[in-house]
């Protein structure tokens, strides 16, 4: 299946002035930027230093490289080198329960609507318990290309766009497909700040 380019396009200036002010209604920080290098920065700027951070399987962070810098630096109390020195046939509990709710997370979404909520898509769930709420802080980096009109839309982006994309990443990574098993709707945050959400200008990941 391809992707479905639609939602490939950046997002313009009046889908991304709608989708802020309706993001910080919900309770979400949100921050605006023009590029890959300044959306790594900020994300740094956020963290304070020696943290526990856990991040998230991502495109997006692979691409503007801050996981690297979060996990290989020394900088930070970083979760996912621990999780890869562990092994899942004998700790897949343990393994569970550290990433489950770290202090701080950094991941992305596959869909933010000009309503105000993010969508999450993910085969296992390993992440989504850190992201809804049992993570202390969450950043989500963004690029404006994912902004849909709404949820309906949202989901549309995630099994027209997004799957065909990690399916294809999938089976040249591991030899096995991907799937869309659960999906992670965040309508608002009820605990104001914990969620930060950086729109990079940029198109990142999918």
């Amino acid at each position: 299946m391809k992707p479905n380019e639609k939602y490939g396009q950046l997002a313009n200036a009046e889908a991304i002035q709608t989708t802020v002010k309706a993001l910080r209604s919900n309770n979400f920080k949100v921050e605006v930027v023009g590029n890959s290098e300044e959306a790594k920065n900020k994300v740094l700027q956020l963290l304070p230093s020696g943290t526990e951070v856990f991040t998230m399987s991502s495109q997006t962070l692979e691409v503007i490289g801050v996981d690297r810098e979060i996990n290989e630096s020394g900088k930070y109390n970083a979760v996912r080198p621990k999780l890869y020195a562990m092994d899942r046939n004998t700790q897949s509990r343990e393994m569970a329960k550290l990433g489950a709710a770290p202090d701080w997370v950094v991941a992305s979404v596959s869909a933010v609507t000009e309503d105000g909520n993010l969508l999450i898509a993910s085969n296992t769930g390993s992440q989504l318990s850190a992201e809804a709420y049992a993570g202390g802080k969450a950043i989500f980096v963004v690029g404006t290309q994912k902004i849909v009109k709404s949820i309906e839309e949202g989901i549309k982006r995630i099994y027209e766009y997004c799957l065909p994309l990690e399916d294809e990443r999938a089976r040249k990574a591991y030899g096995m497909p991907s799937a869309v098993n659960k999906i992670l709707i965040i309508n608002k945050e009820v605990s104001l700040g914990r969620i930060t959400v950086i729109l990079v200008k940029e198109k990142l990941g999918f």
